[in-house]
């Protein structure tokens, strides 16, 4: 596997001919149109063409409306998703039909006018629920709410806090000399509802008592009646608004049967987005249209064909050393290293002239997860998950890739927990002693308790197979680049150490490490001059040595794990079997593992990313590609089939 090698194209048309050029390069899915800042920061450039204009802005307005569309249907017609989309086959006839759009889009229109008067109803019974909510107190009062008083007699309603003492405001009132009577209607916790009548001359006298109390005027605009006669409008206000609600509720609901429909018109809406995304990226002057962009080699029969049957101008040509860094990574994968994506996307794309690590890191990366993972019945659970997901809902993207790197890893947890004898953890153990009562255990060829030392020196064993091998690409790399020194001296040096320090352990001869070392003081610097090369020697010791050591230490982290899934396991399995009942040890057994599988999912997976990003990638990955995003139809929903 490695890097598609990419083309540059330029490509000039006709302005008439945009829309089909668009739409033939969008069911070709196989060209990326750069974006023209370059060129239009040329004066020359600049001052022939310009940027074209496009329908984008519309489209994402016509996208969240079907979005809204969709959601509205799950909510009030109370359809699940589910955890996963199960996409269904649709011919690309089926899926570009005009026919299909407009019914989709008139039922999306349907839908969002029932749910604007849906959401203003909602907030109409909110404004009528707060208003019957500060009614409610004044229910007992027996006075029209617009009356004030008469000529000579004010009436003012007051609210106080509930802590107020009514009975000596009563008093402070009435030994203020004004001719004033205050009635409580009514109180609660937080307030106190109180009528004040009082001789209009008398108003501020009784006003200055009743202020210092927290005491406040509160009126209601626009109400006549009593509070009783407007509670009971009210009611019969909200009564008919919530039967408008349930019938603006059903009528979306009704429209359920077309979320089908609706799903294929928003993936049919994403892809025209992708498409005016990409006419935004046209340069022209209203009568050609022109654009710069990348197809890879393989694909190129195809460009040509789509370029001829246009009449279009065009050429492609490979890349100059300058464009490199621009140019869109694609990685080409088969079934094995394709799961690997989401790794590598992860982490960063490799540079256009570096290469395809997926099929560098499948390996390790597969058999460092079984090894960690170390468990057949989790193996089991990982296969099954990633073989019924894939098969049943054929997820695409980063989601179906985890769940084939799911299935791979879990071949190989299912390997080594053969290996280590593990089926959760000791349970098979445990349930025969609780059964029979007799001693039972799984064959086994090492186990994580038993073999610790052996498992560590392996561990770190298969550290040192990884970065020799990484360090044997780079040597490729530099050989390939000319660097034939510096792969020398920074790569073969340090193998003859590592096969001096091998043979030196195995009692061998003690001549291999003496040459190694000896290459390590000439290679170190060996570009450098007087002083600068002493500091070179010191500088390089210090730090591949460090570098080599923590690297291959980092690997007992596999150990580590192993250890704990394993430990963990087993801890809850003997805590199910100590009250010596066999459905309690399988509900205890079952929480525990499911609870340590869940950890150890999310544990290994990232223990084994640091080990391929840091210590593998650190010795011949050069990171910061730019993934190809060629102008396609990506859908959520369905899957398009060619006619």
């Amino acid at each position: 596997m490695a890097i598609v090698k990419m083309k540059k194209l330029h490509v000039m048309a006709m302005a008439d001919q945009r829309e089909e050029l668009l739409r033939e390069l969008l069911r070709l899915g196989c060209v990326e149109i750069s974006e023209p800042d370059d060129r239009l920061a040329d004066p020359d450039w600049s001052a022939l063409l310009e940027r074209d204009r496009s329908k984008l802005v519309s489209t994402k307005n016509e996208i969240a409306g079907v979005d809204t569309a969709l959601s509205a249907i799950r909510k009030y017609a109370q359809l699940k998703d589910g955890l996963f989309i199960k996409r269904h086959p649709i011919t690309e006839q089926e899926f570009l039909s005009a026919s299909t759009t407009e019914e989709a889009k008139e039922v999306s229109s349907q839908i969002n006018l029932r749910l604007q008067a849906l959401t203003h109803l909602q907030s109409e019974e909110s404004r009528l629920q707060a208003r019957q909510a500060s009614l409610s107190p004044w229910q007992s009062l027996d006075m029209p709410l617009e009356m004030e008083g008469t000529e000579h007699v004010l009436l003012r309603l007051m609210v106080c806090p509930g802590t107020t003492d009514i009975g000596s405001v009563k008093t402070e009132l009435a030994a203020s000399g004004a001719a004033a009577e205050l009635l409580e209607i009514s109180g609660d916790k937080q307030q106190r509802y109180a009528l004040l009548i009082c001789h209009r001359a008398d108003e501020e006298c009784a006003l200055e008592v009743l202020r210092p109390r927290g005491f406040s005027v509160t009126s209601f605009q626009n109400a006549s009646g009593t509070a009783a006669e407007n509670l009971q409008q009210i009611e019969q206000q909200l009564a008919e608004n919530r039967k408008q609600q349930e019938t603006a509720a059903a009528d979306i609901t009704a429209c359920a049967g077309a979320r089908d429909a609706l799903r294929v018109y928003a993936d049919r809406l994403n892809a025209e987005a992708s498409k005016e995304s990409s006419a935004e990226r046209l340069l022209t002057d209203g009568t050609i249209v022109f654009f710069e962009g990348w197809a890879p080699e393989e694909s190129m029969n195809r460009v040509e064909a789509l370029m001829k049957e246009l009449g279009c101008a065009w050429e492609a040509r490979d890349p100059t050393e300058e464009e490199i860094p621009d140019v869109p990574v694609k990685l080409k994968n088969n079934w094995l290293t394709k799961p690997l994506n989401m790794v590598t996307e992860m982490y960063s794309l490799p540079t256009y002239d570096n290469v395809d690590p997926n099929p560098l890191m499948a390996p390790f990366f597969i058999l460092f997860y079984g090894i960690m993972m170390a468990d057949m019945g989790y193996g089991l659970l990982m296969m099954l998950a990633g073989f019924l997901v894939t098969r049943k809902y054929h997820p695409k993207g980063t989601m179906g890739n985890m769940f084939r790197l799911a299935g791979l890893c879990g071949i190989s947890t299912f390997i080594m927990g053969a290996l280590t004898g593990g089926f959760f953890g000791d349970f098979l153990t445990q349930v025969v002693k609780l059964t029979t009562g007799g001693d039972f255990a799984l064959p086994a060829l090492f186990t994580p308790l038993n073999d610790t030392l052996m498992i560590l020196i392996g561990a770190m064993a298969l550290g040192l197979v990884q970065i020799i091998t990484g360090m044997a690409i780079s040597f490729v790399r530099k050989i390939k680049r000319g660097q034939v020194m510096d792969a020398i001296w920074e790569e073969v040096t340090w193998w003859v150490v590592f096969a001096g320090i091998g043979c030196m352990a195995l009692g061998v001869t003690n001549i291999v490490l003496y040459v190694g070392i000896v290459m390590v003081l000439v290679g170190s610097g060996w570009n450098a001059k007087g002083f600068g090369k002493i500091t070179a020697i010191f500088g390089s010791l210090y730090n591949h040595v460090t570098g080599y050591f923590g690297d291959i230490l980092s690997y007992s982290r596999l150990m580590a794990l192993m250890l704990a899934g394993s430990v963990i396991a087993q801890v809850f399995n003997t805590l199910g079997a100590i009250p010596g009942n066999l459905i309690i040890f399988i509900i205890i057994s079952l929480v525990g593992n499911a609870l340590n599988f869940a950890l150890n999912l999310l544990g290994c997976y990232v223990h084994d990313l640091r080990l391929q990003c840091l210590e593998y990638f650190g010795k011949f990955y050069e990171d910061g590609g730019k993934p190809f995003r060629p102008l396609a139809i990506n859908t959520k929903y369905v899957d398009v089939e060619n006619n």
